[in-house]
């Protein structure tokens, strides 16, 4: 992975930032990687705060 699209491929966590370094899998099955880590990071709000689909990440909230 090119070090300028680390950046792009970062997500935050209660317990702090992260950004890929390297595809485990190659970018083959980047979507499946992302996909697993997204399910297992929020296992305890999907489908109630959040909604994550392949490469796409939304928060529900009350307020703007």
């Amino acid at each position: 992975m090119l070090s300028e699209d680390e950046e792009l491929i970062a997500f935050r966590t209660p317990n702090g930032i992260y950004c890929y370094k390297v595809m485990p899998f190659g970018l083959i099955y980047a979507g499946a990687t992302y996909q697993c880590a997204m399910q297992k990071i929020f296992s305890d709000m999907l489908h109630k705060n959040v909604e994550c689909y392949v490469d796409d990440l939304v928060i529900k909230s009350q307020k703007r």
